[in-house]
């Protein structure tokens, strides 16, 4: 059994035991999260189809990690201007594992 859901404005296609990364998500280490807009879903061989969410399913996980991903730096460089910028970036990530999908 697996899920699509959309979170944080991307889908992921999820099921039990998963874990996933996304973009920040409120809540300490061992919090549960619901997602309730689950666009399609498959138990048994058999698939539904959201339009655009399946109303009454959700997917339940936890929290594991608050954390940030790999730092990404923008340099820019204007040859013979004597005109450089350097930028960073780290995006602030949540780690959650599936636990399970309620149809």
């Amino acid at each position: 059994m697996f899920a699509v859901i959309k979170a944080a404005g991307k889908q992921y296609k999820v099921a039990a035991g998963d874990k996933i990364t996304l973009s920040t998500v409120a809540g300490a280490a061992g919090d549960k999260v619901t997602f309730g807009e689950v666009l399609m879903l498959t138990k048994d061989g058999a698939t539904s189809f959201g339009a655009p969410a399946i109303s009454g399913a959700s997917v339940v996980g936890e929290i594991l990690e608050q954390t940030r991903g790999p730092k990404v730096i923008s340099f820019k460089k204007r040859r013979r201007q004597n005109s450089k910028r350097k930028r960073g970036h780290r995006q602030d990530l949540t780690i959650v594992e599936i636990k399970e999908i309620h149809a």
